[in-house]
């Protein structure tokens, strides 16, 4: 009952059933006019046997014999001013009466299934025009058994058609149905559980039909979506792979340049003056070739380090960053402005979110900024943390490939690693980084954190 099969055939059975419904209300009230129409067309053809005597009058035999033939006990008819009357010698009493010059469809429905669930053989008053001829109005009456019994018969037929026709239209239906939609939709189904299951076996590719309509399209979106993630996967395993290869050769590298670079220490001892000269380059270069090992083994050592929240100050964490923070190998004043009440609190990890202020700092003096001041306050349903230096702005590049590791720097030489971390630790958190705004009077960066 749970499958889209079972669930398709209960309704067609269902609106096709409604629809004979429908069918079946108003066929039993035309029946119930016919009926009443036949008797008063039978009555008119009676009441001609009395136009034919000279007096208007027959035997009694005959009368009985025609009002038997109609089922009636009294007929009327009248033409103009004249008058034919046929009746027994003691009518029975009227229960009710039914005009059907008058009578609307609603209300004709209504007595249709009122006669139709009707016991009791009640005597009836009928008033209608003669179906032979339209001037001639025609009264009787006649007992309700009859047309009791008329109906019940026409209904059970009415009612055995209906079901042969549902049922034959709900398995047309849903043959139909199955084998343009269930199947289809279910060979998607199974293709998809599959793909879950390993989504790398070539030999699970869906194979679309060449259908036009909407399931065609599902298909073939379908396999090229399977086709974009097999590839996906591939590089990613190959991404994988070259980033173990790069942490282990990274790492081996750090350790020879960190030997390198207490090797070159002695030579800042050295009495030859080329040396002293040539020296400090020598560190300098060792030095960054240690920061950019050290920052690609930070990116690419751990998928996603494990958060640690809880609730600091702030204003705090940035004055340990300010004073942490040595702008090394520059003679520029750098300065970093805390403009964070003191009373500032998120709830976040420490160490983290130390990275992601530390980094925006050493990009800031990196890109030649002497002022870097970092603000906060909380915006709707988030905390905002703004950093705003007097540098030069970001060159075009580096805008466009923003927090792509390795495109992303704004110096030459630089690897554009500080953002790419950054953001993933802000995203870690759920929340971001984004580029406010960047130009000749500085560049601002917010790193904003969902509000707890």
């Amino acid at each position: 009952m749970h499958s889209l099969s079972a669930r398709l055939l209960i309704l067609t059975i269902f609106f096709v059933m409604l629809a004979e419904v429908l069918i079946f209300l108003p066929s039993v009230a035309r029946y119930r006019v016919a009926w009443f129409e036949g008797k008063l067309g039978a009555a008119h053809l009676a009441v001609l046997a009395l136009d034919a005597t000279p007096d208007g009058m027959v035997s009694e035999m005959l009368r009985n014999q025609l009002l038997s033939h109609v089922d009636a006990a009294a007929i009327s008819v009248r033409r103009g001013p004249a008058r034919l009357v046929l009746s027994t010698d003691m009518p029975p009493s009227v229960a009710a009466t039914v005009n059907l010059m008058e009578t609307a469809w609603p209300m004709l429905i209504r007595d249709a299934f009122a006669t139709l669930l009707r016991t009791e053989n009640r005597v009836l008053r009928v008033i209608g025009r003669s179906p032979k001829d339209a001037n001639v109005v025609i009264e009787m009456v006649v007992h309700e058994h009859g047309l009791h019994r008329s109906m019940v018969d026409f209904a059970w037929r009415i009612l055995l058609l209906s079901l042969l026709i549902s049922l034959i239209t709900a398995a047309l239906v849903y043959f139909a149905l199955h084998r343009l939609m269930v199947r289809p939709m279910r060979r998607l189904t199974e293709n998809i559980v599959a793909f879950h299951d390993d989504p790398e076996d070539e030999s699970r590719a869906f194979h679309p039909s060449a259908r036009g309509d909407e399931i065609g399209v599902a298909e073939r979106e379908l396999a090229s979506m399977q086709d974009d993630v097999r590839a996906a996967l591939r590089q990613q395993s190959h991404l994988a792979a070259l980033g173990t290869a790069v942490a282990k050769v990274n790492h081996d590298l750090r350790g020879i340049l960190s030997s390198a670079l207490l090797v070159s220490d002695r030579l800042e001892t050295s009495q030859d003056p080329s040396v002293r000269r040539i020296t400090p380059r020598i560190i300098s270069s060792i030095e960054r070739a240690v920061a950019l090992c050290t920052e690609t083994l930070s990116y690419v050592g751990k998928e996603r380090p494990a958060l640690k929240s809880e609730p600091f100050s702030l204003a705090g964490l940035i004055d340990d960053v300010g004073a942490d923070f040595v702008p090394e190998g520059t003679e520029t004043e750098f300065e970093l402005a805390n403009e964070i009440e003191p009373g500032f609190e998120v709830n976040a990890d420490r160490d983290q979110l130390y990275r992601v202020v530390n980094n925006l700092a050493r990009n800031a003096m990196e890109a030649g900024a002497g002022r870097l001041t970092v603000t906060a306050r909380r915006n709707g349903k988030r905390l905002e943390i703004d950093r705003l230096d007097d540098g030069p702005g970001l060159p075009p590049r580096a805008v466009e490939n923003l927090f792509k590791p390795f495109d992303g720097s704004a110096r030459a030489g630089g690897t554009g690693l500080g953002l790419a971390i950054a953001g993933e630790l802000m995203r870690n958190h759920g929340g971001g980084l984004e580029l406010v705004e960047t130009g000749a009077e500085g560049t601002c960066f917010r790193a904003y954190l969902p509000k707890v």
